[in-house]
């Protein structure tokens, strides 16, 4: 009976001491679900604040941000899966341009290759496990939800994740298809 409860006694130690000194593995970032919705607050360089409704739909192969610049007119950024990206403005004076940006809109799992763990740190007052990818971005995830939280660029842009809506899909609706002075030649280089 004894030396039952001495291999007991034994194997509680062990498991205890493997537990603490076994290192815990790595994080890797979340992918992001296939479609969500969340509200941004931007800091661009500190230069400009705005606000952007995402909608962020991988099946369909867009990403529509409605962009309310600090006042000034909301600007849609609608970027496809094929690299075009219409930025345009709605009203009588609409102005709009068009880019080719080759790469298309992040995958859900942008983050997962490439990225190297820096830690845990507290932002917005959130505890997030931090990562940086090809010191192009500074991506925070919730420890315990593991939502996005923040996401800080190289040219010191900053973005903070305010609400996430997980599944949420954005209808197809005119916002979604580029007005047609987009495709008028004379009015795709005006200015924004």
């Amino acid at each position: 009976m004894k030396l039952i409860k001495l291999c007991t006694n034994c194997l509680i130690l062990t498991l205890l001491w493997t537990s603490f000194t076994s290192p815990s593995p790595i994080p890797s970032p979340t992918p992001w679900p296939e479609q969500f919705h969340a509200l941004l607050y931007m800091n661009l360089s500190s230069t400009r604040l705005q606000l952007s409704d995402l909608w962020y739909d991988w099946p369909k192969g867009r990403n529509v941000n409605i962009f309310q610049r600090q006042l000034s007119d909301v600007l849609y950024d609608i970027e496809w899966n094929n690299g075009t990206t219409f930025y345009y403005t709605l009203g009588p004076n609409g102005t709009c341009r068009v880019e080719d940006f080759e790469v298309g809109i992040p995958r859900p799992d942008f983050m997962v290759d490439g990225s190297v763990y820096l830690g845990t740190q507290v932002t917005d007052g959130i505890l997030c496990n931090v990562w940086e990818k090809i010191d192009f971005i500074w991506y925070y995830e919730d420890v315990l939800s593991n939502i996005p939280v923040r996401m800080d660029f190289y040219d010191g842009i900053s973005i903070h994740v305010m609400t996430f809506e997980v599944g949420a899909v954005l209808p197809d609706s005119s916002v979604t298809q580029a007005p047609v002075y987009c495709f008028n030649q004379g009015l795709q280089a005006s200015p924004l």
